[in-house]
C-alpha cells in the first residue's frame, strides 16, 4: 500500500515561527506528504491566524489549520491529530513542532531510505551522535544526557531523547487505544517512548539538528524533571500497572478540533 502521510504540526503561541515552518513543508516535493494538520491548542497571540496565512504558500499538498476544542496540551493535541490520522486512513503521522526548533529536512532520508516502513516509530534525537545542537546550554546538555542513561538502565532499551519534536510514527502506533491513557501534558511524549519499550515494539533513532532562538519554552525545568523521573520510577515498579493505569489528569471520552481555514484556493 503507498504511503499516506499526515503532517501533524502542534502549535502553541508560535505565530512568529509557524510562517518559518510551514516555509518548510512548502520546500519539501510534491506528493511526499498527503495532508498537513497545523493544530493550534487556544493560543493567545494569533498563531492560528497566521498560519492560515502562511499555508497559501504551501502548494505541495493540502494544509488544514485548525483549533483543539478544549485545551488540552501537547500530549492531547497529538491524540487529536492521532484520531484524525486513524478517521483518513494514513499510514504515517509525522510530528513536527510549531515553534520552528526541527527541520523537516533531518527526517526526509528516513522516509527516503524507506526506515519508517521498517520500524513502528523513528524518533529524532538531539543527543544522538551527529546531532547539531543551537542555543542549548551545556548543563541541560548534561541533564538530558543523565536522563537519557537512566531511562536506558531501567528499560533495557538504548535510549537518546525522551523526546523530540520531529518524529514520524507507523499506524501501529498511532491507531493504539492504550495511547488514550497517556498524559495529555508535557508528559505524553515521556508514556509513548514507554510504552514503544514495554510494547515490543520496533523503533530507531535517528540525529536531527535542534535550535533555540526566539522561541519561548513552556517547560518548567525542575517540576518537569520530577515528574519524569516519577513516570520512571512507576515503570520500574510494576510493568502491568503502567501499561494499563489511567495516567491522564481529566480523563476525556475524544480529542476533537474544529477546521478554520486551509490553503485550497
Amino acid at each position: 500500500m503507498a504511503d499516506r502521510i499526515l503532517v501533524f504540526v502542534p502549535a502553541y503561541n508560535c505565530a512568529p515561527q509557524i510562517g518559518r515552518v510551514l516555509a518548510q513543508l512548502a520546500a519539501v516535493p510534491s506528493g511526499t506528504f498527503t495532508e498537513v494538520l497545523v493544530l493550534d491548542n487556544g493560543s493567545r497571540d494569533g498563531t492560528a491566524e497566521a498560519a492560515i496565512e502562511a499555508a497559501r504558500s504551501v502548494t505541495t499538498c493540502p494544509v488544514t489549520v485548525a483549533r483543539n476544542r478544549d485545551n488540552y496540551s501537547l500530549g492531547g493535541s497529538h491524540k487529536s491529530a492521532f484520531a484524525h490520522a486513524v478517521r483518513q486512513g494514513y499510514t504515517h503521522v509525522v510530528v513536527l513542532h510549531g515553534d520552528d526548533q526541527g527541520s523537516i529536512a533531518d527526517l526526509l532520508p528516513v522516509i527516503e531510505r524507506g526506515d519508517h516502513r521498517r520500524y513502528d516509530a523513528c524518533l529524532g534525537a538531539r543527543f544522538a551522535r551527529g546531532s547539531r545542537l543551537e542555543g542549548y546550554s551545556r548543563f541541560r546538555i548534561f541533564g538530558n544526557h543523565v536522563f537519557n542513561a537512566l531511562f536506558t538502565g531501567v528499560s533495557f532499551r538504548r535510549v537518546l531523547d525522551l523526546g523530540s519534536g520531529l518524529n514520524i510514527f507507523a499506524r501501529s502506533v498511532f491507531a493504539d487505544p492504550g495511547i488514550a491513557r497517556y498524559a495529555d501534558d508535557l508528559r505524553f511524549n515521556v508514556y509513548l517512548l514507554l510504552g514503544l519499550i514495554d510494547g515490543g515494539r520496533k523503533f530507531m533513532f535517528f540525529p536531527i539538528s535542534w535550535r533555540e532562538s526566539d522561541q519561548v519554552s513552556n517547560v518548567k525545568m525542575v517540576s518537569q524533571s520530577l515528574r519524569t523521573l516519577k513516570i520512571l520510577r512507576e515503570y520500574a515498579l510494576g510493568r502491568r500497572a503502567f501499561r494499563e493505569g489511567e495516567h491522564r489528569d481529566i480523563p476525556r471520552e475524544s480529542y476533537e478540533f474544529e477546521v478554520l481555514g486551509t490553503n485550497a484556493a
